[in-house]
Order: C-alpha cells, then sequence, then structure tokens
C-alpha cells in the first residue's frame, strides 16, 4: 500500500507523523510512503485540523482514500487521536477492510465578461463576497428560472459535508452525505420594503443547478481553503459535482455522531 501525508505545519503534528512511520515502517512491512500525486498513493494521511484535509483533498483528488488523524483545533473529518497511533497501525497492519464511505462535491463554473471559464470544485463550500466593503448583489437563477436578487454580504454554496461548516453559523440546514445535494445559504442578506429575498436556505437535489450573476466589478471568492479577488466575472454556476471524495473508516462513527461530538458534547 502506498500512503502519503498531508502535515498541519506544526512541530507537534510533524512528531506525531514520525512516529506514526517508525510504527509502521518495521521490517517486511507491506507500506511505502510516498512524496507526491504523481506517485498515486491508494491512501492519503490528513494529521491536523479540518483545513489540513481539505488542503489534502485538494492535492491528491479524488483516487484515494483519506483518513485523518487530529491533531488541529476541529476534527470534523477525523477519526483518529494520537493517542491512538497503536491502535491505527494495528487495524492497517492486520490488513482490516475499510468501510470506504463518499462524500459529495459542489461543481462549480466560473465565467467571466470576457468568455472564460474555469472549471473548480469544493469539498466544502463555494462562498462570495463583494472586494470592497460595499453590498454583495447577485441575482440567483435555479435551473434557468429567476429566482430572486440578492443584496447583502454574501452567497454560500455548500456541500451536505460543508452544511456544518460556515453554513451553520448562518443558520443553515445540516446534511446527511448520503444525500446527493447541495445548499445555498444567505450571509447578512437586507430584507426590507425596497428589497426582499428568501432569507431561508436552500437545499438543491443533483439535477439542479444554481447560477448567480454578479453585478460586483469584483468579488471575494472562496472555495473551501482557496480564496482570492476576481475581477469581471458575469457568473457563478454550481451543481452536485460528478466526483465523490473517498474517506476510509476503521472505526463506527456515524455522521449524526460527528455532528453530536463536534458541537453538542465535544
Amino acid at each position: 500500500m502506498k500512503i502519503a501525508t498531508v502535515l498541519r505545519k506544526d512541530d507537534y503534528t510533524r512528531e506525531v507523523c514520525r512516529q506514526l512511520r517508525e510504527k509502521l515502517l518495521q521490517p517486511d512491512c507491506p507500506f511505502r510512503f510516498v512524496e507526491s500525486p504523481e506517485e498515486k498513493p491508494d491512501m492519503v494521511l490528513s494529521i491536523g485540523g479540518d483545513g489540513t484535509l481539505l488542503e489534502a483533498v485538494h492535492q491528491y483528488g479524488f483516487e484515494p482514500a483519506y483518513v485523518g488523524i487530529h491533531t488541529g483545533h476541529l476534527g470534523f473529518y477525523a477519526d483518529w487521536h494520537p493517542d491512538e497511533l497503536d491502535e491505527f497501525v494495528q487495524v492497517l497492519t492486520q490488513r482490516t477492510e475499510p468501510v470506504i464511505v463518499e462524500y459529495p462535491t459542489v461543481q462549480c463554473r466560473i465565467h467571466t465578461k470576457q468568455g472564460i471559464t474555469y472549471d473548480k470544485w469544493a469539498l466544502n463550500e463555494l462562498v462570495i463576497r463583494n472586494a470592497s466593503l460595499s453590498t454583495l448583489v447577485a441575482c440567483v437563477y435555479i435551473n434557468g428560472d429567476e429566482f430572486e436578487t440578492f443584496r447583502g454580504d454574501g452567497l454560500i454554496v455548500s456541500s451536505p459535508s460543508g452544511s456544518t461548516a460556515y453554513n451553520k453559523a448562518v443558520n443553515g440546514a445540516l446534511v446527511h452525505p448520503s444525500i446527493e445535494a447541495i445548499q445555498l445559504s444567505e450571509i447578512a442578506s437586507i430584507n426590507n420594503q425596497a428589497y426582499r429575498t428568501v432569507n431561508s436556505s436552500l437545499v438543491l437535489p443533483n439535477h439542479h443547478e444554481v447560477e448567480l450573476i454578479v453585478m460586483n466589478p469584483e468579488i471575494m471568492i472562496g472555495l473551501d481553503r482557496e480564496q482570492g479577488v476576481w475581477k469581471d466575472v458575469r457568473s457563478i454556476t454550481c451543481r452536485v459535482g460528478g466526483e465523490k471524495v473517498k474517506f476510509a473508516r476503521y472505526k463506527k462513527l456515524t455522521f449524526w455522531s460527528r455532528v453530536r461530538k463536534s458541537f453538542i458534547t465535544g
């Protein structure tokens, strides 16, 4: 088995990785550590927090299965803690078959006024805001039909797993990853006698597409951990991605138990 690692950049995480490699690389071990996506690992170990996991999936893509070891601030995606390294090594060396779960993604196409299209994707979410302090204005279309004109701080298009991230902070719904859907949520929309939005999150099935026609000359676009200012964006279209991110689960931790542990019991 070829294994790659992506680390949170701190001394503690580097030490955890060193200990793990030392435990796995015993004589006659069936494992080999690789250092780049070109070497096509079978498994990617994300050692850190949820941000490290997002970095890992964008670095290695959809082919390998991912396992999270939690050394960061948030560990929603992670199954393992550093004090469980021996148990984790045991299930690997005994060739225990994991349960492979697949999480839907958000497929995004960014269309510029110059006619250029950029294909992007996110495991958690796409976020758009105005690049300046003024209001974001965007016309929202669903399957080609006009739905509303949004004015406010920003819009989020999230995947089911991303529904527990920024989307939750703006009171969006929590959606189980077995549901192939995307969710459109508003960030501080303006609602008064002059302007009106639905002021509620919309959960769209996998055969629906949302189009955001942008009125601002510059906007801030966030895709998971990637963020930047874009000029002359005409529109952004989003739908459920055609590929999913795979996680290798060696423990029986349900999605709702992760939600409970992350937000209720700690």
